[in-house]
């Protein structure tokens, strides 16, 4: 496989861009909080909030302003992960979001 000159991965330009716009990220992480309730969608969402950890300030850094340890919140935001309410609200916290609460859509049969 040739390599390209100036490439840069897919993973580190979303992560510019989110860091780049905020609103972005924003909307970028509620659509991903969505995911959180599905189990067959929860490891995206997870890693959504890993994404946004490593644009604001990566996770060694998040995971040190949330007081939490790097190892704990690589296991959190990690596929198969579960990471508690605390995690998830420091680490919200932490990049400068807050959880809300929205009623859902109604179900018709």
């Amino acid at each position: 496989m040739r390599k390209v000159a100036n490439a840069v991965s897919h993973e580190l330009r979303e992560i510019e861009e989110l860091r780049a716009d905020h609103a972005l990220a924003v909307e970028y992480l509620k659509v991903a909080m969505e995911s959180l309730a599905d189990p067959n969608e929860r490891a995206g969402g997870l890693l959504a909030l890993r994404t946004i950890a490593e644009a604001y300030g990566g996770l060694a850094q998040v995971a040190a302003q949330a007081g939490i340890s790097r190892e704990a919140l690589y296991r959190a935001l990690s596929p198969k992960g579960n990471p508690t309410l605390k995690t998830l609200l420091a680490v919200l916290q932490t990049v400068g979001m807050r959880l809300s609460v929205e009623p859902a859509p109604a179900v018709t049969s």
